[in-house]
């Protein structure tokens, strides 16, 4: 007697990579377990925040295409470190995914001593859906409106030289050192719990500028609330293109470009690593979704597992020799 469907869907979320295990590969290889357990992406940023609003988003569309709830689960703190360390421990049953951008992977683990985690071991990549730039803004009570205006107010008063920053020791912090040093200014990083908080002083001008995401500032930037000055990256942003970039403003050598990657425990199964894969790069073809992403300053393109690990090795390797010509040592 043939195998039925559903002992063929039972063995094939049983052997990963195993011919059968692509049969198991439809929108409903999760929904058909008895528990009916709802997908968790865990998020290491509070609420608020562009991190946030971007797996929102995909969860909302992920939940159709996958054919069963998609829930954020915000565990804010240490730069994305929480949440990490809970997707370590958590059971690598294709339940549980980390949804984070390029400081908690490929940072983090540089610059503190026991981080809890080590991406290469504890993580496998699922799927990779953007890259972004970082940016520099200025809140409404300073009165620069370019690079050249900022560098000009801070050497004209003190304590005016505090950037904030959304998690310490992360790429912003680096970069308002890199700036400090290119202009010779006493530039001091502020971190913050996240970018939430961060914009919450900035918008109520408790400090004068800030370095994060293009996408942690653009709906701020737009209703006027604060003035992004200068993009990294190589080109300017589609979302803002009045805002030169870094380079234009005479600094290179910042062509900074992280990315956002989806990561599971290891040990999940290949059958769910591929299917929530294909269920992410279904979603980005989704026109509105595309839409929205790219308003929020992002670069959308699905990068399968074996791209988001290469992507995120190539970042790693930058930034550590990045890291150690600063002379940072962990913490």
């Amino acid at each position: 007697m043939a195998p039925s469907r559903r002992h063929l869907l039972s063995l094939g979320l049983r052997t990963a990579g195993a011919a059968l295990a692509s049969t198991a590969l439809t929108p409903l290889a999760w929904s058909q377990q008895p528990s009916q357990q709802p997908i968790r992406i865990l998020v290491g940023f509070p609420p608020g925040g562009g991190t946030d609003a971007i797996a929102r988003l995909l969860a909302d569309r992920l939940k159709d295409e996958l054919g069963l709830s998609v829930i954020v689960d915000n565990r804010p703190g240490a730069g994305g470190q929480i949440a990490a360390q809970v997707l370590k421990s958590a059971p690598a049953d294709g339940h549980t995914l980390f949804l984070t951008h390029d400081h908690t992977i490929s940072i983090l683990p540089q610059v503190v001593k026991k981080p809890g985690f080590d991406p290469s071991h504890d993580f496998v990549p699922v799927a990779g859906f953007a890259t972004f730039v970082n940016a520099l803004a200025v809140s409404s009570g300073t009165p620069a409106r370019n690079l050249a205006e900022y560098v000009e107010w801070v050497r004209q008063g003190a304590r005016r030289g505090s950037v904030g920053i959304p998690a310490p020791a992360s790429t912003p912090e680096f970069l308002v050192r890199l700036l400090g040093e290119h202009y010779r200014l006493d530039l001091v990083a502020a971190p913050y719990r996240g970018s939430a908080p961060m914009l919450a002083d900035m918008l109520g001008n408790q400090i004068p500028a800030g370095i994060a995401s293009v996408q942690d500032f653009m709906e701020n930037h737009k209703a006027g609330k604060l003035r992004v000055i200068g993009v990294l990256g190589t080109r300017r942003q589609a979302a803002m293109p009045d805002v030169p970039t870094l380079a234009e403003q005479g600094v290179k050598g910042f062509e900074d470009m992280p990315y956002y990657g989806i990561y599971a425990p290891r040990g999940t199964p290949q059958a769910f690593i591929e299917r929530f894969s294909a269920a992410v790069a279904a979603v980005l073809r989704q026109p509105d979704v595309h839409s929205q992403l790219t308003a929020l300053g992002l670069t959308v393109g699905h990068m399968s597992p074996q791209q988001l690990a290469e992507r995120e090795q190539a970042y790693t390797r930058v930034w550590k020799r990045i890291i150690q010509t600063s002379g940072f040592q962990p913490q």
